[in-house]
């Protein structure tokens, strides 16, 4: 059973049903053979994209809709943040020629490195943290 951690820009195309998704990236995602994670960094995310009107859907009423629908109905599972995902954000050294300081960005590769799952994300200032450890399948 393959594991995969989503990033944030993935969940809300899988939540919107954007057609954004690379088609190989999509049969990966829609596989039986895999088993889908997301930070709990990406869920804070998506409340607070909810919660500024930035995502919508008739079928929700609340950011807990939202976070239900990414746990119940596309079946993801939410890792939570933990110890040893802190300490390799404090090392992570950050894509100063892309100007990144998204810290949610950092926290999320940082939980990606420490758990050893590839990370589907389609941000360009990703590739750059390969070096780091990261395994990105790019979207």
């Amino acid at each position: 059973m393959r594991r995969l951690l989503l990033d944030t820009c993935i969940v809300v195309d899988m939540l919107l049903d954007a057609e954004g998704i690379d088609k190989n990236v999509a049969a990966l995602l829609q596989s039986y053979d895999c088993t889908l994670y997301t930070s709990f960094e990406t869920l804070r995310e998506l409340v607070v994209l909810f919660n500024n009107n930035r995502i919508r859907a008739k079928k929700w009423k609340t950011a807990e809709d939202v976070l239900n629908t990414v746990k119940n109905d596309l079946d993801i599972k939410i890792l939570p943040l933990r110890e040893d995902v802190a300490f390799t954000y404090s090392r992570l050294q950050l894509n100063e020629a892309m100007n990144h300081h998204d810290p949610s960005d950092h926290i999320i590769i940082s939980h990606a490195i420490t758990e050893r799952l590839p990370l589907i994300s389609s941000d360009l200032k990703f590739p750059f943290y390969r070096e780091q450890g990261l395994e990105l399948i790019e979207s």
